[in-house]
């Protein structure tokens, strides 16, 4: 089970009747069992009575075919992306417009081909320009493409159309929630709107907790200023005006160099594999235990981060359980405050640099 966001959400589950009438939460229990409800019949039992309440008459029948459509759509993405839960993967952005011969598209494809080589999938639009371009670099067998149907310009790039792979979505958010809940890393190549769009909408969920934390890294073509302009304006309009927090730019790195993105990303998974919430308490889970005056030093230097209590190492707590291949990770437990998540980058980059135990 991945964290998606960052809440305490991943406790065990309280089936809540949602019809309200205990007459239909039977029935509905039992058509589940007869059905088969996989490894989670409460959350299956639960969604199915949310429907039946969805049979209200101040609902529109634009509303049903909305949500109808939606449940479609994310059920299919889920499908899609089941078989290769164990894949790392990273979600390229970019232009739709630009032209194969262009740097840019050069150093998208060349960008994609060298994360394959550390076994990360690619995730994009599934459109032309450098979203063509890095499904071409990572090859069908290592792309994925999210398309969006669009009256103009979208259509599937001939690296990816015709894949099983390839997923069409009618709405921009179910589209953006699978970029955001897929991926483990993103690099944003230069565009217009929708690119814009994009990694402000990662930046947001990181900056406010609603999504995990990532690398997120802003490249151009060798040479390249495309990102300099949004940097002034974050930090000479946004940041003196008080709109945004120094820690914020923690969240993003900027490159024109395509060996530095790519270490970018590594370093970011050089001992930190994933984190999860319980409670209040963070786990973030390492591939190997610090030294233990590796954690002294954390607990000083990111003290500032927590709310009163240690930083503490163990093997996994008792609500992992629902997670047994990830036992074999070592633990940090910690409770921050959840208001300045560019400063929880910051441990994870600290812990990625930290000496580990026994070297």
């Amino acid at each position: 089970m991945q964290d998606y966001i960052g809440h305490p959400a991943h406790t065990p589950h309280s089936f809540y009747p949602a019809t309200g009438k205990p007459e239909f939460n039977d029935r509905i229990h039992q058509l589940v069992a007869d059905w088969g409800g996989g490894k989670n019949p409460a959350l299956i039992e639960e969604m199915i009575g949310t429907a039946l309440r969805m049979a209200d008459p101040e609902i529109s029948e634009a509303d049903l075919k909305l949500f109808n459509r939606s449940l479609k759509e994310l059920r299919f993405a889920a499908k899609t992306f089941a078989p290769y839960h164990d894949r790392r993967k990273i979600a390229i952005f970019g232009s739709a417009r630009t032209p194969s011969v262009a740097a840019e598209y050069q150093a998208a494809r060349a960008f994609a081909e060298k994360m394959t080589t550390h076994h990360f999938m690619v995730i994009t639009g599934g459109g032309d320009g450098i979203m063509g371009a890095a499904n071409e670099g990572a090859g069908r067998e290592n792309s994925f493409g999210l398309n969006i149907r669009l009256p103009f310009e979208q259509k599937a790039n001939r690296f990816i159309e015709g894949d099983s792979k390839l997923i069409n979505f009618n709405y921009f958010f179910t589209r953006k929630l699978n970029f955001v809940k897929e991926t483990h890393a993103v690099a944003c190549f230069p565009g217009g709107l929708g690119t814009m769009d994009e990694t402000f909408e990662c930046l947001t969920l990181m900056q406010t907790g609603k999504a995990r934390l990532i690398p997120l890294v802003l490249v151009d073509k060798p040479g390249g200023d495309f990102w300099q302009t949004m940097i002034e304006f974050m930090r000479d309009d946004l940041l003196k005006a008080g709109l945004i927090s120094p820690e914020d730019f923690n969240l993003f790195s900027v490159t024109d160099n395509n060996d530095t993105a790519v270490g970018e990303v590594l370093q970011f998974y050089k001992n930190y594999h994933s984190s999860r919430w319980a409670g209040k308490k963070l786990i973030l889970r390492l591939q190997h235990p610090l030294a233990e005056e590796a954690l002294e030093k954390l607990q000083l230097d990111f003290s500032d981060l927590l709310q009163g209590e240690t930083i503490t190492q163990s093997g996994p707590l008792a609500v992992e359980a629902n997670e047994p291949h990830l036992a074999v990770y070592a633990r940090l437990i910690l409770v921050p405050h959840r208001k300045n998540f560019g400063r929880l980058r910051r441990l994870i980059d600290a812990v990625n640099l930290a000496s580990v135990a026994g070297s």
